[in-house]
């Protein structure tokens, strides 16, 4: 049996998925790089003085992951866009607007509980422009992490590990350990936050099973990329909270969590805590729901294991 035959899937015209992973990650370095010594270049006198120019290079330094798996899905994956599940019509942004209500219907109800039970109070609300300014320079950064992260993880990961794993197991199998796999990678993700822990890294495991739900079930990234935005910019932008342990010190509304860490998630932010568990499992039966209603059925999209290749549409 030749070497070739583990290295190169000739179906497809392309590596095998764990080659293809090892190269994703390859890829994404070097496009980081790329763009961090290129910002650093460009914008070496005005770094740390222009607040437009701040807000630009935080974005696109924030977006270059996304950059940097979308080449490699490209490139070394030989996927199309639709593949990776920007499917971008009609249905797709109908799925994205509930995603985004959702996100922030999650993190508004972890809002009201924390005040119904004091563990979270509210010390001042302010609409003045640099207060409002500060804000909308979040949502900017907050919808580069969203659309850059799930691309990554979600179309990029999830799909090459279920893609991979279908030649030994069902496609249900496939896609769970897909799941499994990238959601557990997001989490090791966030362990280099400041204030994280292994309670941090669990709930940011289980949030990654929460977006990822919501594209296993569908095939697209509409509604997992609408709740990434709307829960980190409401969380941090409009209730104040931290967001996976950064706090960004600009939001509508000025809070201080009082509470047990345990349940208000401490320095962290509510996804370390029990009030973030709970609105991710509240998030995940909503996703089935609305799946369930929108569709009429509720299932693991076979499609996520099927690659539809750019050489396939020539």
């Amino acid at each position: 049996m030749s070497l070739r035959r583990y290295v190169w899937n000739d179906g497809e015209r392309r590596l095998r998925a764990p080659l293809r992973l090892l190269a994703t990650v390859v890829v994404v370095v070097l496009v980081s790089l790329v763009i961090g010594v290129g910002i650093a270049v460009t914008f070496s006198d005005t770094l740390g003085s222009n607040t437009l120019v701040n807000l630009l290079v935080s974005v696109v330094l924030t977006g270059s992951t996304g950059i940097g798996g979308f080449v490699a899905a490209r490139y070394v994956d030989r996927r199309t866009v639709a593949d990776l599940g920007f499917g971008l019509d009609r249905a797709w942004a109908v799925d994205f607007v509930f995603g985004l209500l959702l996100g922030g219907v999650l993190m508004s109800a972890i809002f009201a509980v924390g005040l119904l039970t004091g563990w979270v109070v509210v010390d001042a609300v302010g609409f003045g422009l640099d207060r409002l300014a500060g804000v909308a320079a979040l949502l900017v950064f907050f919808v580069s992490v969203g659309i850059a992260e799930e691309l990554l993880l979600r179309g990029v990961v999830l799909t090459d590990v279920a893609e991979g794993m279908r030649w030994r197991f069902d496609v249900p199998t496939a896609i769970v350990v897909g799941l499994v796999v990238s959601s557990a990678v997001f989490g090791v993700a966030h362990f280099f936050n400041p204030n994280a822990g292994l309670a941090s890294t669990l709930s940011i495991t289980l949030a990654g099973v929460m977006l990822g739900f919501g594209y296993v079930l569908t095939g697209d990234l509409a509604i997992p990329v609408g709740i990434h935005i709307s829960w980190n910019f409401v969380q941090g932008g409009v209730y104040g909270f931290a967001v996976s342990g950064l706090d960004f010190g600009s939001s509508l509304v000025e809070t201080t969590e009082q509470g047990p860490d345990l349940v208000t998630g401490g320095a962290f932010g509510p996804e370390a805590g029990l009030f973030g568990v709970g609105a991710m499992l509240l998030g995940m039966a909503a996703i089935a729901w609305y799946v369930r209603l929108r569709y009429g059925h509720l299932r693991l999209d076979p499609t996520v294991t099927v690659p539809e290749l750019r050489w396939q549409k020539k």
